[in-house]
């Protein structure tokens, strides 16, 4: 990996984290939630992670780990390294309550109910902007990584991540204009908490690109693909579901496979 990929990888993590911008516009210029495009939109997101993560990510892991512990221990560490990431993010998602929780599914009606100037409702904006920093923290290194490393898998993951982070920006959005009456505030507050990404693109560029070798760059990756599988499963898919667009989520993943294979078919 040269440093000289740093722009590249850091402007790819600036754009999927701030990608929240676009629920918050949705949130600020309409009424109502468009449930087909997100259902298909996150499914589509999911394929993309899925696909990536076990036919890119995890065998590229391995493929760094070999020279340093040989096939057989590479492939049990890369295994090893995938479920440690996949136990990293599930821990962060129990510590989050389901509230908060980014992606407990919120829509613009059905907030928009509760009427203007209600603190609980701010409560939770201001909550859910935080639970959504600390799980796009572990996304921003994982985006930084895929642009330090290869060109060809990065840029479909962080189109994937600011597709997954479109309803999180409503998430927030919501919630906080509803509750004070300024969709102006909820428009910059969800916009703010996709930093969280950038800022987990410069913590791994400053606190391990120095150390960063094969056997860590191959544990590292490993772990990134647990992530992305953890959050394809547990938020991206229930929650297109949740918009009521079943079929529609499914047509997306397949057809987010199918994209994210032919970009890599093309590369070969």
């Amino acid at each position: 990996m040269e440093a000289g990929n740093f722009w590249f990888a850091f402007g790819l993590t600036m754009f999927a984290g701030l990608s929240t911008g676009i629920g918050s516009a949705l949130a600020f210029f309409t009424n109502s939630t468009k449930p087909r495009f997100l259902s298909v939109s996150l499914g589509f997101s999911a394929g993309v992670m899925i696909y990536v993560s076990f036919f890119e990510i995890l065998q590229k892991a391995r493929e760094s780990l070999v020279p340093g512990y040989g096939e057989k221990l590479a492939a049990w560490y890369a295994v090893l390294a995938f479920f440690v990431g996949i136990l990293i993010i599930a821990l962060i998602d129990r510590l989050i309550p389901s509230q908060e929780n980014p992606h407990e599914i919120k829509r613009v009606e059905d907030v928009a109910r509760n009427g203007y100037k209600d603190p609980k409702l701010v409560r939770m904006g201001l909550f859910t902007a935080l639970a959504i920093a600390i799980h796009n923290f572990p996304e921003g290194i994982a985006t930084f990584m895929a642009g330090m490393s290869d060109t060809s898998i990065a840029i479909p993951i962080a189109v994937a991540i600011a597709i997954h982070n479109i309803p999180e920006g409503i998430a927030v959005s919501v919630p906080i204009s509803y509750g004070t009456g300024s969709k102006k505030r909820g428009f910059y507050l969800s916009f703010l908490s996709g930093l969280a990404e950038p800022v987990g693109a410069l913590i791994a560029w400053f606190i391990l690109m120095p150390f960063l070798n094969d056997n860590l760059f191959g544990f590292i990756f490993a772990g990134v693909a647990g992530i992305m599988v953890f959050i394809s499963i547990d938020e991206l898919l229930p929650t297109a579901r949740e918009y009521g667009f079943h079929h529609h989520a499914v047509y997306g993943f397949v057809a987010g496979m199918a994209v994210m294979a032919l970009s890599l078919l093309l590369f070969i």
